[in-house]
């Protein structure tokens, strides 16, 4: 089983952005990013932590491989 990198709130932020997701809003400490693809509208909340667990990086995985794909997915979260 592949392993996930060690990544921050900023870094993933940037993976999204850089597909297509933009920043709707920051409360506090999380920033909210959406996408309209297709008809359907993707949202997306992302910790500003400098390094973020497991569990959250693995949900926001998911998030990204259901707008991407998993193949997709491999080339930026995984090692």
């Amino acid at each position: 089983m592949k392993k996930y990198k060690q990544l921050g709130g900023e870094d993933v932020i940037k993976i999204f952005k850089s597909h297509g997701f933009v920043i709707k809003r920051t409360t506090g400490s999380h920033m909210r990013l959406s996408l309209i693809k297709s008809e359907s509208t993707y949202n997306v909340t992302v910790p500003l932590h400098n390094s973020l667990k497991t569990g959250t990086l693995h949900g926001l995985v998911k998030d990204f491989e259901i707008c991407f794909g998993k193949s997709e997915a491999e080339k930026f979260f995984f090692n």
